[in-house]
């Protein structure tokens, strides 16, 4: 980066630019060319700023002597805020077109301060303002005019209302032209612990939390696992239900004309199949089990088929490719032992209170014991039987090896012609699901925080999920980036917080913020990211503060 000065001419006068420029090179048609860029109009700034700031980028090391020299008396040094994981943050932002696609102006700045507070520390739309406190963010990303929550919270509105235009725009700079020809795409449900949500309802709640209100999300992504899209559904949506919508995404938003859509057996049934073929797309799915269960039956299967690789067999117009995967049967037979184990020790607790009660009757210990067996889903091959006062447990051994016989057994169906993909090429784009189980993971999880969702109308849940995607996106990156260097990203982004600013003030009226030399540690995290950090900030005085009182119109949100 330097400072340039550029001269103009209007109407007889000469005016003089002062701009914070940077030097870069583009590769266009196989040429390299070096191409320039401003950064920062410091045209109005006073002129000992502007030296200030032409010195500390040509001579970073003399700074300070030179200030000293030309403001003998003036200068002080106060320690600013924590630069390092937002300028991180936001470069990477930049680079995967985040920033570009909000677009420009004030709500566009207020959503990029929210994707990077969702990066950095997950929380609220309160959290996300007193980031201001401890990060010089509003620095960073040039923002000068101070907010509250509340325009935090009004701004997810704005996110959701503009969520399908900035979707399309991220995904054409990502993609730069190339659309994709396979998407994959799953559902999962996050629930409430109120009930005042407009999209909470009861459904088939996948974290297990009886009694709770839930949304349904559908995240769509690209063949890499690199999020698309993420729609939001009311709990009781079923998954099949909520693929048509992706159907006419994909083709209208995106304009893809031939894709093929990798969903799991819960998602991709007769229904959607058929919806699929009529806007000329393609499918890879699962069966279920009984499914495969009656194909053994009739005999268009055989258990021999399952013990090789990969095996492919055409039934009834469709491929279906067979596969047992030996791990996932060692996993299913270690827990229905240990299911058995916790059964018999239920047993052995039951018999001793028989032994030490006599009054106790023996059917009600029989009756426990068999409602736990049902429980844990083992009554088809597990007894229990009473010998006199002692309950002991009968293994049906020709029951159990028949319930076992499809341990880890998959069978993928498609309509995919064996020419545009072999069976191979098959299972390990179903296989890829696992990158969107992943990315449900980190967004729900301690890493991204989805829930809990501090918010309750349709609109404003719809951003919050739409922010929680984008941060996604940011986080897979410095994962990437990172991962030779044997760190989290959690890790890596608290030792760039380390590097923080030094404000320097030159009297009652100027000041700048100088970014310091990083250390070893956060010097290689910023190399890995392919990143130099800037050596001085343009000072804003931007007031971000909280309402201490709770507005009755923030209830709306």
């Amino acid at each position: 980066m330097y400072v340039e000065r550029i001269k103009c001419r209007r109407g007889g006068k000469v005016y003089t630019q002062v701009l914070v420029r940077e030097s870069y090179r583009e590769k266009s048609a196989g040429r390299s060319r070096v191409k320039h860029r401003t950064l920062l109009n410091i045209t109005r700034f006073p002129k000992v700023v502007q030296d200030a700031m032409a010195m500390a980028l040509r001579e970073p090391e003399r700074m300070l002597e030179g200030l000293t020299d030309a403001r003998a008396g003036e200068l002080e040094l106060h320690e600013g805020k924590s630069v390092g994981a937002v300028w991180a943050v936001m470069q990477v932002a930049q680079r995967l077109g985040v920033v570009q696609a909000l677009g420009r102006g004030r709500p566009a700045r207020l959503a990029l301060w929210q994707v990077i507070a969702r990066v950095l520390e997950q929380g609220s739309r309160l959290s996300a303002v007193r980031l201001h406190d401890r990060h010089a963010l509003a620095q960073v990303i040039g923002l000068d005019k101070g907010f509250n929550e509340d325009d935090l919270y009004d701004n997810l509105a704005w996110l959701s209302e503009r969520q399908a235009r900035i979707e399309k725009r991220l995904f054409k700079a990502r993609r730069k032209g190339m659309r994709p020809s396979l998407f994959l795409y799953d559902v999962t449900s996050s629930y409430f612990e109120g009930d005042c949500n407009e999209l909470a309802a009861y459904g088939y709640n996948r974290d297990k939390k009886k009694g709770k209100k839930q949304i349904v999300v559908g995240l769509l992504c690209d063949e890499y696992g690199e999020p698309v899209s993420a729609e939001v559904f009311a709990g009781n949506t079923r998954d099949p239900a909520t693929l048509g919508s992706q159907v006419r995404k994909t083709a209208e938003r995106f304009g893809c004309q031939t894709v093929t859509f990798v969903g799991d057996r819960g998602m991709i049934k007769s229904g959607q199949v058929k919806e699929l073929k009529e806007a000329g797309f393609h499918y890879i799915t699962a069966i279920t089990k009984p499914q495969i269960e009656k194909l053994l039956k009739d005999g268009a299967l055989q258990m021999e088929l399952f013990e090789q690789k990969v095996c492919e067999v055409a039934f009834d117009g469709k491929r279906l490719v067979l596969r047992r995967n030996p791990v996932r049967a060692q996993e299913l037979a270690a827990s229905r032992a240990d299911k058995k184990q916790s059964v018999e020790a239920f047993a052995t607790e039951r018999t001793t209170y028989l032994a030490e009660h006599p009054r106790a009757k023996t059917d009600v210990a029989l009756r426990r014991v068999r409602a736990k067996i049902r429980q844990l889903r083992l009554d088809k091959w597990l007894r229990i039987e009473v010998q006199g006062r002692e309950l002991r447990l009968k293994t049906d051994q020709a029951s159990l090896e028949y319930a076992a016989r499809l341990d880890g057994c998959y069978v993928i169906s498609t309509d995919l012609q064996a020419k545009t993909a072999d069976a191979q090429t098959v299972h390990d784009r179903y296989r890829d699901l696992a990158q969107v189980e992943r990315g449900f993971r980190v967004c729900k999880t301690v890493h991204l925080q989805l829930r809990p969702i501090y918010v309750r109308t349709a609109k404003s849940t719809r951003g919050h999920v739409f922010v929680v995607m984008l941060a996604y996106l940011i986080r897979r990156e410095l994962e990437r980036a990172w991962a030779a260097l044997d760190l989290t990203v959690e890790e890596g982004l608290a030792a760039l917080t380390t590097l923080c600013t030094i404000r320097v003030m030159l009297g009652a009226d100027s000041e700048l913020l100088r970014v310091p030399t990083p250390r070893e540690q956060s010097r290689q995290l910023l190399e890995a990211l392919a990143l130099q950090p800037p050596s001085v900030l343009p000072y804003r005085e931007v007031r971000v503060a909280t309402k201490r009182t709770l507005p009755e119109r923030r209830l709306n949100h």
